[in-house]
This record gives C-alpha cells, sequence and structure tokens, in this order.
C-alpha cells in the first residue's frame, strides 16, 4: 500500500571550520512527487522493520517542552488549512533541528548526516518520522557505458529515527504509546540524545514485551491437548499475524492473536484469558519486533565455538535432545555441511 505525503523537508548537520555542530536548512518544503512518494514509503518500511524498537510518549514536563509546542503549532495550522501549512511546516523543523544541535551539544555527542521529517499518513493513520541518515556513494552506468559516481540516502543504516502517531496523540494520549523509536547501535541507546530532542520517555520495552508473548504462546500451546502438527499449524498462523503487523506498521493485539489460537469450546478460556492470569499480564497492543519471529519458528544458539539453529518442528523427529546426556541427534544433515565433514575426515 501506498503512503501519502503531507509534507517532506531535509535539513544537513554538518561540522563546521570551527569544529562546532551546525545546521544548513532547507528553505522550503520539497514538491510531492512520485519519487518523494516512494522514497517515503522505502523510510516507512525501513523503520518498522528496525527490530529492537521502544515505545513511549512526551515526558510529563511536555509543557515545557519546545518540541511538543511547535508540533502543536504547526498541528493547529495543518487542520486549519492543509493547503497553507508549508511554511509552518518549515518553521516547526527548523526549530525543532536547531533543538536536536543543542541536544547533541548537550550529551557531547557529534552526529552528521540529513535530518529528515515527514508528516505522512498511511492506513488512515497520521505519522511525523523524523531521522538523521548519511549517504552512500554508488556508482551508475550511463548508456554510453561511461561511468559515475553519486550521493543516495543509505536508508540500510538507519539507526537514528523516531517516529510519532500523530493520530493516536490526538486520540489517545492517555495511553502513552505514541512514539516509537529505534533504540540502539552498537549497544548506545538511541536516548542519549535523540530522545532529549523529542523530549521523550520510555513506557515500555518492545523486546522484552515479544520475549514475554513468544513464551506466553508457547506455554499456552503446551497447555493444550495438541499434537506436534497442530502446535505447528497454529504457530504458523501466528506467524502470519506477526508478518501482517509488521508490513503495515500495526500493533499486535492479543484479542485478534487469541482468535488465531485454540479455545476450550463452551467455556471463556482463550488466550487473551490465559495472559489475564499471569504474574505479569500482556498489554493488550504490543508493538511486533521483527526478532520474535525466529524465537517462534525456530531454535537458535550458539557458544564454545558451536552455532546451532533449526526449525522447532523437527525437534522430536530429525533433531533429538537428550537432557541427560546433554547431547542433540541431527538426522539428514545439511548436504553442503556433510560435505564439508567428509573432507575433513
Amino acid at each position: 500500500m501506498s503512503i501519502l505525503i503531507h509534507h517532506f523537508v531535509v535539513h544537513q548537520l554538518v561540522v563546521n571550520n570551527d569544529g562546532k555542530m551546525q545546521l544548513i536548512p532547507r528553505e522550503g518544503c520539497l514538491p510531492v512527487t512520485p519519487a518523494l512518494e516512494q522514497l517515503g514509503h522505502q523510510l516507512h518500511h525501513t523503520f518498522v522493520s528496525k527490530p529492537g524498537k521502544g515505545v513511549g510518549h512526551f515526558a510529563e514536563s511536555a509543557e515545557e517542552n519546545t518540541f511538543v509546542t511547535s508540533l502543536e503549532g504547526y498541528q493547529a495550522v495543518h487542520a486549519d488549512s492543509p493547503a497553507d501549512s508549508d511554511s509552518a511546516y518549515l518553521s516547526f523543523t527548523k526549530e525543532t533541528s536547531n533543538l536536536l544541535v543543542q541536544s547533541l551539544v548537550d550529551t557531547g555527542q557529534v552526529e552528521t548526516g540529513f535530518v529528515l521529517f515527514v508528516h505522512y499518513e498511511y492506513l488512515a493513520t497520521q505519522y511525523l518520522l523524523v531521522t538523521l541518515l548519511n549517504t552512500k556513494a554508488h556508482v551508475e552506468v550511463s548508456q554510453n557505458l561511461d561511468l559515475s559516481s553519486r550521493e543516495h540516502l543509505d536508508l540500510a543504516k538507519m539507526q537514528l529515527a523516531v517516529r510519532i502517531d500523530l493520530t493516536q496523540y490526538r486520540i489517545e494520549p492517555q495511553q502513552q504509546r505514541y512514539i516509537s523509536f529505534i533504540k540502539g547501535r552498537m549497544g548506545r541507546k538511541v536516548a542519549d540524545f535523540f530522545m532529549q530532542f523529542v523530549g521523550c520517555e520510555e513506557k515500555v520495552d518492545v523486546k522484552q514485551q515479544n520475549k514475554q508473548l513468544i513464551q506466553s504462546v508457547e506455554t499456552y500451546l503446551a497447555s493444550e491437548n495438541l499434537d506436534p502438527e497442530e502446535k505447528t499449524t497454529h504457530r504458523e498462523q501466528v506467524t502470519s499475524y506477526f508478518k501482517e503487523q509488521l508490513d503495515s506498521g500495526d500493533s499486535i493485539r492479543v484479542s485478534d492473536l487469541a482468535d488465531r489460537l485454540p479455545a476450550d469450546e463452551g467455556s471463556e478460556r482463550n488466550f487473551a484469558a490465559f495472559t489475564a492470569t499471569l504474574e505479569t499480564p500482556l498489554e493488550p497492543e504490543i508493538q511486533p519486533d521483527p526478532a520474535a519471529l525466529r524465537q517462534l519458528n525456530k531454535f537458535t544458539g550458539q557458544g564454545g565455538g558451536v552455532s546451532v539453529s533449526f526449525e522447532r518442528k523437527l525437534l522430536g523427529e530429525r533433531v533429538i535432545y537428550n537432557p541427560d546426556t546433554d547431547t542433540l541427534t541431527i538426522k539428514g544433515i545439511p548436504p553442503n555441511l556433510k560435505d564439508q565433514l567428509k573432507r575433513n575426515l
């Protein structure tokens, strides 16, 4: 599905000759063209596909937050006259980009690149995506077979990004789940300066929530009188639902997940009721983490120079675990591994 771009602005962060962070602003919104819409879609997809995101809200002192004040000022103009809100959006992006520069100075960080502000609509939900990206050189070949080098935005390296669900912020701010952000890079939390710049306070740990969700699914399936094939079928249904929500950028709803898992006929016991009885109940809605899919479908582990990964459905068939001897027996070794082993006999 395509997205509808309302406004798109790019500014640049550089280190000037004095060694200080400096903002080079763009003096106007970019015209919305098919190419820009394609870029917007790629940015959206890249963000929602990133694992390990956090979820939060504007801090309690939001009334003193310049980012919030500037954002709400723009939103008021956009709501009254969307066609005439270009200048308000440009002012908002300039003001908040200067906040980002100040946040970098305050935390002693040095980051350069292009700051992208994208106000877009996807599946009737409005979002504001802010990300800091660098460029990557690539070589083009012309029709005359000439080579030329050009720069393009390196979307694959998106690590500094925050997305605000403007629709939820307007309708359900009390849920405190309208901001999502990429949490880390090389062990460092993005909260160091990007969360300070936005004034965001983390509410939930998405990675931990997904881990608890997968564990709850496995515990629930184990509590049901199911054969291995039925368990595999239900895991595939959960996987399909995960992928649907990841692709759309929407949350996992425990109530929807319950419809894809077995339930006792004639009783109110289902997955949703089961999770409500846990010592730490699941949130009604959870932002999906792509890494959770691997936990759902595979057993994976490494240590001591050994790395093992196999599909869950193979346990007890091609892969046998003996806890008494702490050994795995694999029947039907992959051909490429078998070839390597034979050559080293």
